[in-house]
């Protein structure tokens, strides 16, 4: 799936309140993407805030969660999307007629209200599945 293009790859991640995993998803890939891909979070059912818990993780990894708010589908661009992860099976994502893109499903534990040692592994298993995923999508000669 590599990109053959020199615009930056879209790419929403979606869970079920973009409170915690769709929001780890999209520091990582901002984090790993350097500026080669244009990411995106939302919820199913948006929650309305990221969680205290999801915020900490991240900032043991040094990643800062400041500029990245919870929000639903309707408030992006769902059409526009390149890559759609949806992050868990119990997760909604209804794509719109047409949508050109390509959808990827993770089944990644909901951490929420589940303890720091889950969040921990949750957020461990996102990074290595973004990367994966940013490896596969970027060019091979471009190091991330």
């Amino acid at each position: 799936m590599t990109q053959l293009t020199d615009s930056p790859v879209k790419i929403l991640f979606v869970c079920v309140g973009n409170a915690c995993r769709s929001q780890m998803a999209e520091a990582w890939a901002n984090h790993y993407g350097k500026g080669r891909v244009e990411v995106y979070s939302a919820g199913s059912h948006a929650y309305g805030a990221i969680v205290d818990e999801t915020c900490t993780v991240m900032r043991e990894k040094g990643i800062s969660l400041d500029r990245q708010w919870s929000k639903g589908l309707a408030e992006v661009a769902l059409a526009d999307m390149d890559v759609v992860v949806s992050m868990g099976e119990e997760v909604e994502c209804p794509l719109p007629a047409g949508f050109k893109g390509q959808l990827l499903g993770w089944n990644i534990p909901d951490p929420y209200a589940r303890g720091m040692g889950t969040f921990r592994k949750v957020r461990d298993m996102i990074e290595q599945q973004v990367w994966w995923l940013l490896s596969d999508l970027l060019a091979p000669d471009v190091p991330m």
